[in-house]
């Protein structure tokens, strides 16, 4: 999982929350104090190439950097700026924790408001345990919650975004598909609509990292191409239990009915990864994280935001250039044109840009039988 935190602190201190647990101050001190830690450690690339004291290793990950970083700029139209042109070793295996939170029966993600970023659907913070901290107190207050930690956020170009030790260590194709999905945020950004922001940066970094890996040998395309796979079963597999979950809480049912098909719901959410990890996966566990528990609704209203809008993305930006590959320049003017409609009509254009690009994959996975079917019995007993 990827972070989009803009320090809306860096103008001011002052935020508000749709619940009485906001402290802005503290938070905006918290936020304020971190990233100025890993502007801190921020030391040009060159510098850190022409030290003695780099290792191998981290010297060659700092190499590929660059020229994934030129390529963004030159191949993609991406900004040319100071961001990715620097390196920071924060000692810490993320850059920061996101906490969401959702009420038990929906899947709106709750937001907090700030000036000039407008509304998120996520708070950061650059301590894990004081992330904990408020996501306890969200859930004493009744909400479901989600704590993930994240390795890298944008500032929309306000400063230079390094290079992290959270990161540098990615496969290379998983690295240059971050690279591209952070500097997307300077590129485009709308008020009080993460989802959009988070898509349209997702949409841009698939279409990036398939121009990048054509200038790569075939061993790390055949690597990311096993790991992409993977990686949008498991999106499919979320969006199938996203629908069905969002047509029970809008349901005429009862809450205490709601919350009995919430429980079978999340049970056959589960199996079907099971299916889907000993069977097509063959035996790959890389997820079993995300599914230890039952997930609930943070979590999937939290993948949702970087996933849901991305087929109507994909689909404008093969529009704009069918041939793939020309720099995403013309997708990014039509994005700027849409981002300025109002948020509804965003996502109707998008959804229906999308509705034949979101094609289910149960009919490669488990031909004539879907892997996720809400229909089938689940005994709740297992959760």
């Amino acid at each position: 999982m990827r972070s989009f935190f803009l320090l809306a602190i860096l103008t001011t201190l002052s935020a508000c929350a749709p619940t009485r647990l906001s402290e802005p101050v503290g938070y905006g001190w918290q936020a304020l104090r971190g990233h100025l830690h890993v502007l801190a450690e921020a030391r040009p690339l060159q510098e850190w190439l022409d030290d003695p004291a780099t290792g191998p290793a981290l010297r060659d990950r700092l190499l590929l950097v660059q020229d994934i970083r030129s390529f963004a700029s030159k191949e993609l139209g991406l900004p040319d700026n100071r961001s990715y042109r620097s390196y920071a070793d924060l000692k810490r295996p993320y850059a920061v924790w996101n906490v969401f939170a959702a009420p038990e029966l929906s899947l709106q993600l709750d937001t907090w408001c700030f000036p000039v970023v407008g509304c998120i659907s996520y708070r950061g913070y650059y301590d894990q345990a004081q992330a904990r901290q408020f996501a306890d107190r969200l859930a004493v207050d009744g909400r479901e919650v989600h704590v993930g930690g994240v390795p890298a956020y944008s500032t929309l170009g306000f400063t230079p975004d390094p290079v992290l030790n959270t990161f540098i260590g990615l496969p290379d194709g998983e690295l240059a598909r971050l690279v591209f999905h952070e500097l997307a945020h300077q590129v485009v950004y709308v008020d009080d609509d993460s989802m959009f922001n988070e898509s349209f940066a997702t949409a841009v970094e698939v279409a990036g990292v398939e121009r990048w890996l054509a200038t790569r040998d075939s061993a790390t395309r055949e690597r990311y191409a096993l790991y992409a796979g993977r990686r949008q079963d498991f999106l499919t597999l979320l969006r199938a239990a996203r629908s069905s979950l969002d047509a029970l809480y809008r349901s005429e049912q009862l809450e205490a009915q709601k919350r009995e098909g919430k429980r079978v719901l999340q049970c056959q959410l589960q199996r079907a990864y099971q299916t889907l990890r000993n069977g097509p996966w063959g035996g790959y566990s890389g997820y079993d994280r995300f599914f230890a528990k039952p997930p609930n609704n943070a979590q999937l209203a939290a993948v949702g935001t970087y996933d849901e809008l991305v087929p109507g993305f994909l689909a404008m930006l093969r529009d704009a250039d069918p041939a793939g590959t020309r720099p995403l320049v013309p997708f990014f003017d039509r994005v700027r044109v849409l981002a300025k409609e109002s948020r509804a009509t965003r996502r109707a254009t998008l959804a229906n840009l999308g509705n034949l690009a979101t094609v289910a994959m149960d009919a490669r996975l488990n031909p004539g039988k879907p892997l996720f079917d809400p229909s089938s019995f689940c005994d709740v007993r297992t959760l």
